[in-house]
């Protein structure tokens, strides 16, 4: 093996293949970085429709037809397409009718659980077939939290030297379901207790990913101490603090693709620049106020939200700001989608407020950009935050976060030095860090400092990627874990 790891990573959504959130920028973003240290990463992904689909993908035949065996009674022939992107192999894996009915990103999370079954036997059959062995199986997210329960219950010898990683991407979803999942895989209702599978009545799957994996993870340092306390742990600060005592949870920061997000060369954007030469972010700014029919004035702050709907990112204490927001002035721009009592105050505000607030209810990545990269500030109050993109992204474009100081934002934003962060989850907090943000923004060679400062931060994968092979090392050699007591 050497210093090279043969690694299968999979995760529900892949950018730029299939993407809902975040998950999909880390699982498109880091086996590359991975790859670029001298790692052979294998990607697997369910066979969504929409990527079938898409003409600018090269999809390949690999195998037509690989027994799936869940129970007796259900075996299913799996199927395998693959494609090839920077020097990483991304398996496509589908069987019966499952992720068929996915003709879009907004249908890739269907209801149910069959699907999920399904894939997490088949991505290890699959492996199997194609003798891939890998030295690490790397799981995202609760749609993957079976497949280390797989890997040490029903398949114990043929994974024996391969080593688990769990990577929890947001705690809050975990994946609940009946006690029915256990005879559909054809596991014994024994595993059904509050050390292994069980939690709260009800079958587990992140928790069970935990409990079964060599190691676990979360997407920033901050966020894994975070879910070991009562308020950010959501029902499982127990196994949390249990993990963590025996050196089996830790937190890696999430990185950005920095070619992609590239300010100088980015074609959405109506003028390159950088921190060298930042004069093209004037022209940005305003071409997107001209573009949303706000009025153009260079010298009033605009302020942006690039994110999804909901009171989890802060929006109910950015809907408390907006009339503050008029009278300083100040300009604000929203975009996403989400919950619908959110967008309807939106669109109100929008109405009393039409010089001041912009309200875009779309996903329009390119739009995303010139949103980045033609505002002052960027807002992200979030109640809680596991890692948090959107902060780096605006620094990339020399725009200043203003960030509540929690999870990955409190990693990455320091008051007065990239941006501004407050600590308690209150619309006045939020009202009195852009009070500090437009009071530096009046001093324009204070805040061109502030936003050079903030342009040249590092949030590459580079030194994420080292960590997490570090973390495989460190999960290879505490294989076999021993099941212990989960604490819960």
């Amino acid at each position: 093996m050497g210093n090279s790891l043969n690694i299968v990573f999979i995760s529900a959504e892949v950018a730029p293949f299939a993407k809902v959130g975040g998950l999909a920028d880390v699982a498109g973003s880091l086996p590359q970085s991975l790859a670029a240290l001298g790692h052979d990463v294998t990607v697997m992904m369910p066979a969504y429709q929409m990527v079938l689909d898409d003409p600018r993908w090269d999809v390949r035949d690999v195998a037509a037809s690989i027994p799936v065996t869940m129970n007796p009674d259900w075996i299913v022939d799996a199927w395998v397409k693959e494609m090839e992107a920077d020097g990483v192999r991304t398996l496509l894996i589908g069987g019966a009718d499952f992720f068929t009915r996915a003709t879009s990103s907004e249908s890739i999370y269907l209801p149910g659980i069959d699907q999920y079954l399904f894939f997490s036997h088949a991505v290890l059959e699959v492996t199997k077939s194609l003798k891939l062995e890998p030295d690490v199986v790397h799981c995202n997210d609760w749609h993957t939290g079976f497949i280390p329960v797989l890997m040490r219950e029903k398949q114990t010898a043929y994974w024996s030297q391969t080593a688990a990683l769990y990577t929890i991407h947001n705690l809050a979803y975990q994946g609940e379901f009946d006690t029915s999942v256990l005879d559909k895989m054809n596991l014994p209702h024994r595993l059904f207790n509050a050390d292994q599978l069980e939690t709260w009545g009800r079958v587990n799957f992140l928790k069970s990913g935990c409990v079964y994996s060599d190691q676990v993870n979360t997407v920033s340092p901050t966020y894994a101490k975070e879910i070991q306390t009562p308020e950010f742990g959501c029902t499982l600060q127990g196994l949390m603090l249990h993990l963590a005592k025996r050196s089996r949870l830790s937190g890696i920061l999430n990185g950005i693709d920095q070619e992609f997000f590239n300010p100088s060369d980015d074609p959405a954007l109506a003028a390159g620049f950088s921190h060298e030469d930042p004069s093209g972010k004037i022209t940005c700014k305003a071409r997107l106020q001209a573009e949303l029919g706000l009025p153009v004035k260079p010298m009033i702050p605009v302020l942006s939200v690039v994110s999804r709907l909901s009171n989890q990112k802060g929006l109910d204490l950015i809907l408390e700001i907006v009339p503050k927001l008029a009278e300083l002035p100040a300009q604000l721009i929203v975009q996403g989608l989400g919950d619908p009592a959110i967008a309807v105050r939106l669109r109100e505000l929008s109405a009393a407020y039409p010089d001041c607030l912009r309200f875009v209810e779309e996903f329009n990545a390119d739009l995303a950009q010139r949103v980045y990269a033609g505002s002052d500030m960027f807002l992200m109050p979030s109640a809680f935050e596991p890692c948090g993109l959107g902060q780096m992204i605006a620094m990339r474009y020399g725009t200043v976060p203003i960030v509540r100081k929690t999870g990955g934002l409190a990693d990455t934003v320091f008051e007065g030095e990239n941006g501004f962060t407050f600590e308690a989850s209150s619309a006045d907090e939020l009202w009195s860090a852009i009070g500090r943000a437009h009071q530096l923004y009046e001093d324009p060679m204070s805040w061109a400092m502030l936003v050079d400062t903030a342009m040249k931060a590092d949030h590459s994968w580079t030194q994420s990627a080292a960590d997490y092979a570090a973390l495989y090392g460190r999960a290879l050699a505490g294989r076999p874990v021993a099941l212990e007591a989960a604490a819960s």
